[in-house]
């Protein structure tokens, strides 16, 4: 299984907050890639996989995930999850925006956002 980067999500009260995170971080070099409203991701213009995203909410799941991983074959990692017995917090799904993911529980109590890239979808956008 090939790991494609790993991504802090930060919990944020409202655009006005994502937009002050968007600017301060602006001043260390990260740039928008994406944003969708209620989720903004920054990315290193010379490093593109360092990012970190924003969320005021989570628009298509139960929580805001602490942290997104994503992978090279999602449907495999999904498996060996389950086969495992962890906790899915939100099983697996095609989002609109290009992604297929899912949550699950890390032991620490954290929920991570397991995602791949679907062909069609936007490349480079967070999910």
């Amino acid at each position: 299984m090939s790991v494609r980067r790993v991504v802090p999500n930060v919990r944020v009260e409202s655009e006005e907050a994502m937009r002050a995170h968007r600017d301060f971080y602006g001043l260390l070099g990260l740039a928008e890639v994406m944003n969708m409203g209620w989720v903004t991701t920054l990315a290193s213009p010379t490093w593109p996989t360092a990012q970190i995203s924003f969320f005021t909410e989570e628009r298509t799941a139960p929580v805001v995930p602490d942290l997104s991983v994503e992978v090279e074959d999602i449907d495999a990692v999904y498996a060996q999850v389950r086969a495992a017995g962890a906790e899915v917090v939100r099983g697996i799904r095609d989002e609109e925006w290009g992604v297929r993911r899912f949550f699950v529980r890390a032991p620490n109590g954290w929920v991570v956002n397991v995602l791949s890239h679907r062909a069609e979808g936007a490349a480079g956008a967070e999910g």
